[in-house]
């Protein structure tokens, strides 16, 4: 029976597209391409997430190689800008506060950078997680398994006993590969099927689980392979 589900934040419960961020601002594929390497893409940006360098430095960083590359103004531009698209995904959090309500253990497990991470602790569906683990605080990212090992022995969860939801799938499948339940997430409808294939009954599913007793146990997802 699973007892925790620990969910990724970006591109899950906030939106985090940044090639769609990027076609958006310059509709020409060959000046995204280098923008994204040299941003998104860019050892920076792990470096940050990280927590192994600071913002400044890594912008300055960036910027450096973008003059050099001619496009100073477009990674400045992005540089400034791409928190925008960080917006709260309601329909992922409306179902992280009926897994609450449901009895479920929430937690995070996430890459992200310390300064985005104090930001989003004043969201609302902060409260609704029980602790959780951000890469900037630990200093390695995902899909690095010793990330996931932290949380799982910081909390005391059992392995059997959690899911983890992410949108990439690597990072799924490093879940999966030390025993827990990973979920590929491709939007909300897949993912409530998702959790309902392992047993997971929230809100309105609650009542069809009172009507049938399980025969079996749940089976993994199989898009989690």
């Amino acid at each position: 029976m699973y007892k925790n589900i620990v969910f990724d934040i970006g591109g899950v419960l906030i939106n985090f597209h940044p090639r769609d961020f990027l076609m958006d601002l310059f509709f020409n594929e060959d000046i995204e391409d280098k923008v994204y390497a040299i941003t998104f893409g860019s050892e920076e940006w792990k470096q940050l997430d990280a927590g192994l360098i600071s913002r400044y430095r890594a912008n300055q960083q960036m910027l450096e190689r973008a003059r050099k590359e001619g496009c100073e103004f477009e990674v400045k531009t992005v540089i400034e800008d791409w928190t925008t698209m960080l917006t709260t995904r309601q329909k992922t959090a409306e179902i992280l506060a009926l897994l609450k309500a449901s009895g479920y253990r929430l937690y995070y497990l996430t890459n992200m950078p310390a300064d985005l991470m104090a930001q989003l602790k004043e969201r609302p569906f902060w409260p609704l997680f029980d602790g959780g683990v951000a890469s900037c605080d630990v200093h390695v990212n995902k899909p690095d398994h010793q990330i996931f090992r932290t949380l799982m022995s910081k909390y005391g969860l059992v392995y059997q006993e959690t899911i983890f939801i992410d949108d990439v799938r690597a990072n799924a499948q490093a879940a999966y590969d030390l025993g827990l339940t990973g979920i590929l997430y491709k939007g909300n409808r897949s993912l409530l099927r998702a959790l309902q294939s392992c047993g997971v009954q929230i809100g309105y599913h609650k009542a069809n689980r009172a009507r049938r007793a399980p025969s079996q146990k749940p089976q993994r997802p199989a898009h989690k392979k």
